[in-house]
């Protein structure tokens, strides 16, 4: 007999990584041992420190919250839906599970057992693959962020038709080696001399028995566990990893992730019984990728001409596109692509400047302003930038104004030809109504706040997302004091600031359809820039600016600020976060897809649960807007 039940998984199960890589008879062999759970809004699936369960989730319907908790609070990691996976550490790493998962909402979630799973895909590179990038990208979360100091994950795998499947990696064939019989003196002194990080112990075969590295000599011998004339056996990490001189640069990646060592060894058949080839580190697989955020960094940095740089920046759509594929959170994706367009700005100004016949006559700072400001410009957009110089004697201003327009025109055309459009309305450093004193952008500013009219409230709402990118912060930190200091309690001007975040209706119309736009060369096509994004950016500008929050111009920041700062709000300015980095992460997809800037959207193009997905996160567009109405005292006559 049928079974119904088991039929339905499967074809659930099939439409998702990495149960899609597999067959209908594996598939089936899962279904009938998966668990249906059914959750009610505030039900844990496991808690943070409970051990590991002997299977793991994906979610059917509905949506599960991924928490860091501690003494006094709790703070979402991540948000899990349809098709999600979470609580990979059974398959994982075995160890006690470091968030809590909990239904957001009424929930059906599958749990899928270990055993049969690993039964089912034993050897399945790919499918290890995908399930390691979803693990480490669920443990990748800003609380080890902050104790690493790191944004980047570097060891991700590749995308499954990456050229690291195909390409072999480069590895160091003359590796520099120690006999087991050796004093770790002795060893050390090699190190130093051939300026190595690491040395490879060998037996009397010339078969790799172990590894020496620093990390080892600083835990084992720096901290007086053994003395320096210690045999390099004490030391030496051992069994070593082995590979074949063939290994591919993914197969070495999972390798290097599975057993968490930063080096393989390379024998002549692949096991620890021949004789040592070669050694192959961590740093080989990052230069032979290319497009990991390191190396692009470097070349960034490294970079004498503009194509240089055109050249980076380019290998950072391709690392984006991967990362969406691979289902990287969107916060990570956003860090690293800011970083790199921060990075790339900042290059182009160093290569600008010494195409000036003098230095910069005094202190300035270069701001981004827009999406590159809230640090969520993932695609190739248009440029918003501005510049702040310090305050000079007036028979001085007109030639320090001068030399920064000069200056200014030389950065956004090197931006250009890497690939950042010119700004249509001008809004450029390179136009001298965004290159000012530091006492004429208070004047500005101060102007824009207290005589506000339809054209300031445009600018003065562009302008408030800014981020310092180059040259001397102190600027900006001086101008966002002076800001606050002639903001003070102005309601009117918060009230203004509201109604135009509400200028633009919630998406859907009456009868829960998707407004489109009505006429023009965009006829019929859905504007989620304007119709979804913008709203929940101005909610959010106005909202943080009113609340006296600093320094946190990103959308999806502000709105998790605010929801510790409002704790009787929390619910909805996390669902803000949570709408606005799906329909941003939704817009860069169909930019990649349709290569443009994925403003404009073909409806009749998106599936059924596509369509279903971005009305789900249309709720709170309408419910922040009732909010604002509230907050700011606005009355229908003033909307």
């Amino acid at each position: 007999m049928k079974n119904s039940i088991a039929d339905r998984v499967v074809y659930f199960l099939s439409g998702y990584p990495p149960f899609n890589m597999l067959n209908e008879k594996s598939l089936h062999k899962i279904a009938v041992q998966v668990q249906i759970i059914y959750l009610e809004k505030g039900d844990a699936i496991f808690e943070k420190g409970d051990a590991y369960h002997n299977h793991f989730y994906i979610v059917r319907d509905g949506a599960v919250y991924l928490y860091h908790t501690n003494e006094t609070d709790k703070n979402v990691v991540g948000i899990n839906d349809k098709g999600d996976l979470f609580g990979l550490r059974a398959l994982i790493t075995k160890e006690n599970y470091k968030l809590t998962a909990t239904a957001n909402e009424e929930s059906i979630v599958y749990a899928i057992p270990s055993e049969i799973f690993q039964s089912v895909t034993h050897n399945h590179v790919k499918i290890y693959k995908y399930l390691i990038t979803s693990f480490a990208s669920n443990t990748y979360d800003p609380y080890t962020a902050e104790e690493s100091k790191k944004i980047f994950v570097d060891y991700l795998p590749t995308r499954p038709n990456d050229i690291g499947n195909l390409q072999t990696a480069d590895f160091t064939k003359t590796p520099i080696t120690c006999k087991a019989d050796q004093s770790l003196k002795k060893a050390a002194k090699k190190m130093c001399k051939h300026k190595i990080s690491c040395i490879i112990v060998v037996n009397e075969d010339k078969h790799p028995v172990g590894i020496i590295t620093n990390t080892d000599i600083k835990n084992k011998i720096a901290t007086g566990v053994f003395p320096i004339s210690t045999p390099v056996t004490n030391i030496m990490s051992a069994p070593v990893v082995t590979e074949r001189s063939d290994i591919t640069v993914t197969n070495a990646q999972l390798k290097m992730i599975q057993h968490s060592v930063s080096h393989i060894c390379i024998t002549e058949d692949g096991t620890p019984n021949s004789i040592l080839t070669g050694i192959l580190t961590h740093h080989d697989i990052l230069v032979s990728l290319g497009n990991n955020p390191s190396v692009i960094l470097k070349d960034i940095r490294r970079a004498k001409r503009t194509r240089y740089l055109r050249s980076a920046r380019l290998k950072a759509n391709t690392l984006l596109k991967s990362y969406l594929e691979q289902n990287i959170p969107l916060t990570h994706i956003i860090k690293i692509i800011s970083t790199i367009n921060d990075a790339v700005t900042v290059r182009a100004i160093e290569l600008s400047i010494k195409k000036m016949d003098a230095p910069p006559p005094v202190k300035f700072s270069w701001i981004a302003i827009g999406s590159q400001g809230r640090k969520e410009q993932l695609l190739f957009t248009d440029q918003d930038n501005a510049l702040i110089f310090g305050d000079v004697p007036e028979e001085d201003y007109g030639s320090v104004k001068n030399y920064f327009i000069e200056l200014s025109k030389h950065v956004t055309k090197t931006l250009n030809v890497i690939g950042f459009e010119y700004c249509q309305a001008d809004m450029m450093a390179s136009n001298p109504e965004w290159c000012k004193s530091i006492s004429e952008w208070k004047t500005q500013f101060s102007d824009w706040i207290v005589n506000p009219d339809e054209k300031a409230i445009l600018l003065s709402s562009i302008f408030f997302d800014y981020s310092h990118v180059f040259g001397n912060e102190s600027l900006v930190d001086d101008l966002t004091k002076g800001i606050y200091e002639i903001l003070g309690d102005s309601s009117r001007f918060y009230s203004i600031l509201a109604k135009d975040a509400m200028k633009s209706p919630p998406p859907l119309g009456f009868f829960k359809q998707f407004i489109v736009e009505q006429n023009g060369e965009q006829k019929d096509l859905f504007n989620i820039k304007s119709r979804a994004l913008m709203p929940l950016i101005d909610a959010a500008r106005v909202i943080a600016l009113s609340k006296k929050i600093k320094n946190i111009n990103n959308t999806s920041e502000r709105f998790e600020k605010l929801a510790e700062v409002e704790e009787n709000n929390k619910e909805l300015f996390l669902s803000c976060a949570y709408a606005f980095k799906s329909l941003l992460k939704f817009k860069t997809k169909q930019g990649i897809l349709h290569e443009n800037s994925g403003k404009f959207i073909e409806l009749s193009t998106l599936s059924k649960e596509e369509q279903l997905k971005l009305k789900r996160c249309f709720k709170p567009i309408l419910e922040i807007q009732e909010s604002l109405k509230l907050r700011f005292h606005l009355s229908n006559s003033l909307i």
